[in-house]
C-alpha cells in the first residue's frame, strides 16, 4: 500500500530525472577523456541510449539499479504489485530496445548504477574497448612533470 496519495505520488515522481543524473555526469567526466565524438540521450534511437558513439556504433545506456530492476528476481517479493509491474514493464521496455539496437548493428552495453558507483574507472574501460580503442592510464605524477 502506497502511503502518500495520488498527487503527493505525481508530485515526487515527476522529480525522478531521467537524464543528466549524476551517475551520468560522472562516467560523462571520464569519458572526455578518449577525446570521441558522442551524443547525450540521441532520440533517434531505440530507447534514448545515455551515450551514442554514432561512427562506431555503439550505444551506452546507464541503468538504475531500482528502476530497472538488478536482480529483481530476488526482491520483487518485497514490493507492491504497482512497483512489481512497472519495474517489470521497464525491464521488458530494455530487452526490445537491446533488440531492436542490436539487430540494426549496434553494439550496446548496459552499465549498472552500482558498478559505476563503485568503479567508474572500470565502466570507462568497458566502454573503450566497445568502441576499439585504448585508454592512457591516469597517472598522478603525469600533473608533476614539468618540461623545462
Amino acid at each position: 500500500m502506497d502511503n502518500l496519495t495520488p498527487s503527493q505520488r505525481s508530485h515526487c515522481m515527476s522529480r525522478v530525472r531521467t537524464s543528466g543524473t549524476d551517475l551520468e555526469q560522472l562516467l560523462e567526466d571520464r569519458i572526455r577523456g578518449l577525446r570521441l565524438r558522442y551524443r547525450r540521450n540521441d532520440p533517434s534511437l531505440p530507447g534514448k541510449p545515455d551515450f551514442v558513439f554514432l561512427r562506431r556504433r555503439v550505444a551506452v545506456f546507464v541503468d538504475g539499479d531500482f528502476w530497472h530492476g538488478y536482480r529483481f528476481p530476488a526482491w520483487k517479493g518485497q514490493l507492491s504489485s504497482f512497483w512489481q509491474i512497472k519495474i517489470e514493464s521497464n525491464r521488458k521496455r530494455d530487452r526490445r530496445n537491446v533488440r531492436k539496437l542490436r539487430t540494426s548493428g549496434w553494439k550496446v552495453l548496459r552499465l549498472w548504477q552500482h558498478d559505476i558507483q563503485n568503479s567508474p574507472e572500470q565502466c570507462l574501460t568497458r566502454i573503450a574497448y566497445a568502441l576499439g580503442v585504448r585508454t592512457r592510464p591516469q597517472c598522478k605524477s603525469d600533473a608533476a612533470v614539468r618540461v623545462s
